[in-house]
This record gives structure tokens, sequence and C-alpha cells, in this order.
């Protein structure tokens, strides 16, 4: 099996399809003409390095984050990325740092990799501030936001260490509840601790309309604080 991706504006499994034989590509190719084929891989996770870089060539990245997917939606980020041994880190953030070098990069990037085995593949290029780098709101000193103004304005890059051992945002996908309001205060009461964004989108399924984020240095607390608040937002749970 092949996988087929349009060459620009895909996201959120969007302009991706698992392609098992001739007929199927000819089906696709009467929808998107300009395709590039790769080789379905059998990956153990995904990562994605956020990297930034300026007119005169200064560049900086972040910790890799693992990024964890459902149905092509990441749902939830890790930061630094758990169990990925010290060696890929650094390859990884080498990769990203050549990218955004070899294309001349100005601004924020997310460049997203396959883990397959002990090797690392490039899965897609974000050329943006990304969801998989929200947790640097909150989770490091320089923000993907404030560094890309700084990249673009050509001023000195930001810190980008991170505040805490571990930073965990999960996204909050449209679900059963359409009042984002009442939720959001329950949970300042509840966890007051947690960071809550809400994106001020109309709900639609399976939709980004907010994140969460939690920052410390017990890994599992934060897993399980995030995600209970993000199925309350969703509606998954009412309490």
């Amino acid at each position: 099996p092949l996988i087929a991706k349009s060459i620009s504006g895909g996201y959120d499994g969007r302009g991706v399809w698992v392609v098992g034989s001739e007929s199927e590509l000819a089906e696709i190719l009467k929808i998107q003409p300009r395709l590039l084929l790769e080789e379905k891989l059998k990956f153990t996770t995904e990562i994605a390095v956020m990297v930034a870089r300026s007119p005169h060539g200064q560049a900086a990245t972040w910790p890799p984050t693992l990024t964890i997917q459902r149905d092509g939606i990441c749902i939830q980020t890790i930061t630094p990325a758990p169990d990925l041994s010290d060696t890929l880190k650094v390859s990884a953030q080498e990769i990203a740092l050549k990218i955004a070098d070899v294309i001349g990069l100005v601004g924020v990037m997310a460049v997203e990799l396959f883990v397959v085995d002990d090797q690392l593949v490039v899965n897609e290029l974000a050329a943006r501030p990304h969801n998989s780098g929200h947790w640097s709101i909150e989770g490091s000193v320089t923000s993907q936001f404030e560094q890309h103004l700084r990249a673009i304005l050509d001023l000195p890059l930001g810190d980008t260490s991170m505040r805490a051992e571990f930073a965990v945002m999960g996204n909050v996908l449209g679900g059963a509840k359409t009042d984002m309001y009442r939720p959001y205060l329950h949970l300042f009461a509840r966890t007051p601790y947690l960071k809550v964004h809400q994106y001020r989108k109309e709900v639609r399924a399976g939709r980004k309309v907010g994140h969460v984020t939690a920052i410390g240095n017990n890994l599992t607390t934060l897993e399980s604080e995030v995600s209970h608040a993000v199925n309350y937002m969703n509606g998954v749970v009412d309490e």
C-alpha cells in the first residue's frame, strides 16, 4: 500500500489517502491531480520539532514533542517526547535545523517525523506556528508565537528552554457540548493550575475548538488532569 498526499493544504488527516490499488489511485487523481506518493510505513511513534529561523540565519529549536493521533487528528502532545533516546532527540532537532536552512525559512515551522525503529522519517512540514507547539505558551521561556514575531522581525531569537520537566497539551475537539463557557468556568474553579484556551470557533464534531495545557514534573498526573479536562470540555464526562 501507498500513502497519497496533496502537496499542500493538508491538515488533520485531510488531503491524505491510503492507496491499495491502481484503481483507487485513479479515483483519487480525479479529485487531486497533483500528489506525493510515499511508502506506507509501520512507525513506532510520531513526533514534531518546532524550529524558528530569522532572515540572517539565526535558528533555534524546542525539544521534540510526542504527538498522539486519533483518526488523523492530534489529540495530545507530550514534551519532551518520553521514551525517545537522546540520540534521536538530537537527530530530530538537527533535521529540523537543516530543513529550515535549506528552504530559507523565516518564522516558525513544525517538522513532523515518524520514528521507525531507530530511524527518523520526515512526514510533513507546516511553515507556521503549529498545534504541536501550543504547549510552548506556558511550557517554554519563549512561546512559538513570540518566537515567530522575533524571527520575522529579525530580532534575536528567545530562549527555548522548558519551564518545567514536562508539558502536556490536550486538544479540545467538538463534541456533544456546544456551550464552552460553563465548562470553562468549572475547570477554572476545579483545577486553576490548568491553562484552558478557547478558539471561539463554531463547535462542530471533530473540530479543534480549544486546548488545555499543564506543566510540571509528574507526567502521569499531568496526563490524567489534561485528559479529564478535555473530556469535560467536549462532553465525554460531566463532572
